[in-house]
Protein backbone atom coordinates (compact mmCIF):
# COMPACT_ATOMS: atom_id res chain seq x y z
CA UNK A 1 0.00 0.00 0.00
CA UNK A 2 1.35 3.28 -1.03
CA UNK A 3 2.12 5.62 1.89
CA UNK A 4 2.72 9.33 1.40
CA UNK A 5 4.91 11.81 3.20
CA UNK A 6 5.16 14.98 3.72
CA UNK A 7 8.06 17.17 5.33
CA UNK A 8 5.74 19.70 6.60
CA UNK A 9 8.39 22.39 7.54
CA UNK A 10 9.50 22.49 3.61
CA UNK A 11 5.98 22.66 2.72
CA UNK A 12 4.43 26.36 1.56
CA UNK A 13 0.73 24.97 1.26
CA UNK A 14 0.73 26.20 -2.52
CA UNK A 15 -2.12 23.67 -3.10
CA UNK A 16 -0.38 22.17 -6.48
CA UNK A 17 -0.15 18.88 -4.97
CA UNK A 18 -3.83 19.04 -4.07
CA UNK A 19 -4.89 20.10 -7.65
CA UNK A 20 -2.61 17.14 -9.14
CA UNK A 21 -4.23 14.66 -7.00
CA UNK A 22 -6.39 12.47 -9.12
CA UNK A 23 -8.43 11.31 -6.55
CA UNK A 24 -8.10 14.56 -4.32
CA UNK A 25 -7.11 13.34 -1.39
CA UNK A 26 -4.90 15.88 -0.70
CA UNK A 27 -5.73 18.66 1.86
CA UNK A 28 -4.31 20.82 4.11
CA UNK A 29 -3.84 20.87 7.87
CA UNK A 30 -6.18 24.22 8.84
CA UNK A 31 -4.91 23.94 12.80
CA UNK A 32 -1.13 23.50 12.32
CA UNK A 33 1.51 25.97 11.16
CA UNK A 34 4.97 25.25 10.33
CA UNK A 35 7.40 27.46 11.20
CA UNK A 36 7.53 29.01 7.75
CA UNK A 37 4.29 30.16 8.49
CA UNK A 38 2.23 28.05 6.04
CA UNK A 39 -0.13 25.21 6.62
CA UNK A 40 1.37 22.21 5.56
CA UNK A 41 -0.19 19.95 2.92
CA UNK A 42 -1.94 16.18 4.05
CA UNK A 43 -3.49 13.06 3.38
CA UNK A 44 -6.75 13.18 3.76
CA UNK A 45 -7.36 9.21 2.94
CA UNK A 46 -4.48 6.63 2.93
CA UNK A 47 -6.72 3.99 1.90
CA UNK A 48 -7.71 5.78 -1.49
CA UNK A 49 -3.90 6.85 -2.39
CA UNK A 50 -3.14 4.95 -5.85
CA UNK A 51 0.97 5.52 -5.35
CA UNK A 52 0.73 7.73 -8.68
CA UNK A 53 3.09 10.00 -7.29
CA UNK A 54 1.75 13.31 -8.97
CA UNK A 55 0.94 15.11 -5.91
CA UNK A 56 5.49 14.47 -5.30
CA UNK A 57 6.06 15.43 -9.54
CA UNK A 58 4.03 18.77 -9.03
CA UNK A 59 5.59 20.02 -5.68
CA UNK A 60 8.26 22.79 -6.45
CA UNK A 61 10.07 22.25 -2.96
CA UNK A 62 10.04 18.72 -3.28
CA UNK A 63 8.15 18.45 0.63
CA UNK A 64 6.76 15.01 -0.72
CA UNK A 65 7.71 11.74 -0.71
CA UNK A 66 5.46 8.71 -1.95
CA UNK A 67 6.69 5.16 -0.64
CA UNK A 68 5.34 1.86 -2.01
Amino acid sequence: MPRIIVNTEVCKGCELCAAACPRKIIGYEKDKINSKGYHPAVLLDEEKCIGCAMCATMCPDCAIIVER
